[in-house]
């Protein structure tokens, strides 16, 4: 089936809303919840629906990281204010971290408009990969000292993580989290803080996946360059309904067998994404 064939768009839509709108509970509710990020839930998910749409390979993956970050936008929105509310965002770590993030994520992407989808893909699967081995069973306890870096270390790491979090379609709390856990920073300010450092990192992403995809054919209806709308359109409204509630959750329940859970279905996901390569 192609979304490109008007025949197929009724039967299309009737299990395409309820799957994409799952999607979008689930990412709200693991963005307010672990700070993990809508992105690690929604890009699988895209690449997968692109690929049952007969989306050409070379674009889908390309596709699922530009949406996956417009998603972040209102997303990251909705978390930082409702941490905010509650004391958990860390403003003066957000202005620490910020610029580093914000020219790593334009390096970012700037190299993901120019790798195949075997490279993006690729990167997508074995970051995950590792996430979710910390996620199962990294220690809670261990540290790396006992604030975060500033300077060049500082320059270096949210560089990075930026960087990496461009080409994966993710906010940055898959990977900023873990490291300010391990720099001291307790877990309810560093999920509110990720939260707003997704911002930094989605909309320059965006930016940046629908101008390298302008001159891309083979793109499903109501695509802009790398961003597909129909996708945002679907996904968005449950994020943002559901990340309040995974807020509340973060802070009343204890989210150890809920991280043990998703470390286990994303590492099964990242196996499966690079069979796909492989």
């Amino acid at each position: 089936m192609s979304l490109l064939d008007p025949i197929d768009i009724q039967s299309l839509l009737l299990w395409l809303v309820p799957l994409l709108g799952l999607t979008g509970i689930i990412a709200g509710i693991l963005a307010g919840l672990l700070g993990v990020g809508g992105g690690i839930v929604i890009v699988p998910v895209l690449y997968h629906v692109f690929s049952s749409l007969g989306i050409d390979a070379e674009i889908r993956m390309h596709l699922a990281v530009g949406t996956s970050l417009a998603t972040i936008i209102p997303t990251s929105i909705r978390s930082s204010i409702a941490h905010h509310r509650k004391g958990s965002f860390d403003l003066e770590l957000f202005r620490l971290w910020a610029p580093g993030i914000f020219f790593g994520t334009l390096f970012g992407t700037w190299l993901a408009n120019r790798v195949e989808f075997t490279a993006l893909t690729s990167i997508f699967a074995i970051v995950a990969l590792i996430v979710s081995v910390h996620m199962g069973f990294g220690r809670q306890d261990l540290r790396l000292g006992e604030a975060p870096p500033t300077g060049p270390g500082a320059a270096s790491l949210t560089g990075l993580i930026g960087a990496l979090s461009a080409m994966m379609g993710i906010g940055g709390g898959t990977l900023s989290v873990p490291i300010m856990t391990l720099f001291g920073i307790p877990i309810h300010r560093a999920v509110g803080t990720a939260a707003g450092l997704g911002m930094v990192i989605a909309i320059p992403g965006v930016i940046g996946f629908m101008i390298g995809g302008a001159d891309v054919t083979g793109m499903p209806p109501l695509s802009i360059g790398y961003v597909n709308w129909l996708g945002f359109g679907l996904i968005v409204p449950a994020t943002i309904l559901t990340v309040p509630l995974g807020t509340h959750l973060a802070h009343t329940l204890n989210p150890i067998p809920l991280r043990k859970t998703f470390a286990f279905f994303l590492g099964l996901t990242a196996f499966r994404m690079l069979w796909d390569v492989l």
